[in-house]
Parts: structure tokens; sequence; C-alpha cells
């Protein structure tokens, strides 16, 4: 089952698959009723929940000094309290038929990025949420899985590199693979992969895992090096573009932000 907040979207996903295999249902992962709703509706429609993917987020744009208080509480409404409502909604399913829960959450969880300060907590928190989830179930045989992707090339993605050119530029600047945009399709794979496997861990490209373990590191002065030096020029200019453009999300996150 598909949930979104956006019907034209799962209407035109839903086209993509045979309707007898698929059900969408407008949903808005702020609303913990609304998302208890849907997942009333996955097991009437399917007999029970067996794995739920709490993917969900947005991002926000400029420094913390820049960016509208208002988007970052939207942000962490959605990328945080958004997952820990899917899953409240659809545990009592997955905990019925022993089964998996893969919390999406990012690079950004290992690795700072200046300008996207609320997006990196987000993140940061929904990896700890499915650490201490994951003890909570084991012993019902549920297992929990974390998602960390780098740059996808997904609309979050696109938009930002159209509304801010410098954050286009600014990965490109960013050292060897954290500044490549991995295909939808090839996080899709590795999602389907990790799920599977009921994996702990998940991530896209493979090479995103070894940054888990430099972790320490990169938020030590020495690992700040190759960000601090591209701050002073990119930063400012960033926010810039942000005061300029009026707002501080995508225009698509802005059209359902009274949702």
């Amino acid at each position: 089952m598909l949930t979104d907040v956006d019907e034209d979207a799962l209407d035109r996903k839903a086209e993509e698959f045979d309707s007898e295999r698929v059900l969408t249902v407008v949903a808005d992962v702020r609303d913990l009723e609304s998302m208890q709703a849907a997942a009333e509706v996955a097991v009437e429609r399917f007999g029970g929940i067996d794995v739920v993917v709490a993917n969900a987020g947005i991002a926000s744009y400029g420094s913390v000094l820049q960016v509208d208080p208002e988007a970052v509480r939207r942000l962490l409404e959605i990328n945080v309290l958004g997952v820990f409502h899917t899953v409240r909604a659809t545990l009592p399913s997955i905990i019925d038929r022993r089964g998996y829960v893969l919390v999406v959450s990012s690079l950004a969880a290992f690795a700072a990025a200046p300008g996207l300060a609320p997006y990196n907590a987000s993140k940061a928190a929904v990896e700890q949420f499915a650490n201490a989830l994951r003890l909570e179930v084991a012993h019902r045989g549920v297992d929990v899985g974390v998602a960390h992707m780098s740059w996808i090339d997904t609309a979050m993605v696109r938009d930002s590199k159209t509304d801010l050119p410098t954050f286009g530029e600014m990965l490109s600047r960013l050292p060897g693979p954290l500044s490549r945009t991995t295909s939808v399709d090839r996080c899709g794979e590795a999602f389907v992969k990790g799920i599977e496997r009921r994996r702990t861990r998940v991530y896209c490209p493979a090479w995103v895992g070894a940054v888990r373990w430099f972790k320490p590191l990169l938020s030590t002065r020495v690992g700040e090096i190759p960000v601090r030096a591209i701050v002073p020029d990119i930063l400012p200019r960033m926010d810039a573009e942000v005061a300029a453009l009026g707002r501080s999300t995508s225009a698509h996150a802005r059209s359902f932000e009274e949702r």
C-alpha cells in the first residue's frame, strides 16, 4: 500500500501497477490518526502488514540564521514525528506477523552539511529511533533496519538544485563520491534487497557503509577541513538565494504546508 499527502501523485503512481496488488491511501504522516486509519485499511485489504517503510521526508533551505523557523518545525513534524506515526500505526500488525520495519535515514546522519542543519538533525534522530525500536521488538520476532543513502535523484534533490544554484555547486565541490547522485531505481533495488534479507543496515551506494565507521572523525576539526574550506564562500551566497527565493523549502513541499 502506498500512502502520500499528494493524491494526484498517488493516482499517477498507481497507474504503473496492477490495481489488484496495489492500494493507495491519502494520509498525512504528521497526523497519527490519519496513519492509523491507513494502517487499518491495509490490514482489512491485505490481511495484515508484514513490512513498513517509513520514507516521508523534506529538506529545508538555508543556514540556522537564515532558515524560516516554521519550515524547521514542519520538517521535524514530517521527518521525525512522521516516522514515529508511521511505525506506531503499523507496529501492532508488524508484531503480529513477526515482520520488518525499515526507517529511512540518510548519509546526513553521519556527515553534516552546511545549510542543512535541520535535515541532518532529523536523520540522526530517526536513526537512533530505529536503533531503540530494534531493541524493544527483537524478542517479538520483529527486525528493524535503517537505510542510509547519499544524494538520490529524487524531486527533493532536483528541486534544491533548481531553487538554489549554490546547492548544486556545493555538491560538485565535495570530495570524491560525496559529490555524485544515485538513481532512484538503484536506491529501490538496495531497499528491496535489504527488506528481503531483513537487514539492520541498508546502504546506497555501498560506500556509505564505510562512512558510518568514520563518523567520529568527521565531526573533528580534521574531518571537517574539506567542508569548512567551502563554507565562507558558499553559505553567504546560499543564504542570499534563500532570501531572494522567499521560502525555506521547495515549492512542492510548501504547497502542502497547510494541509
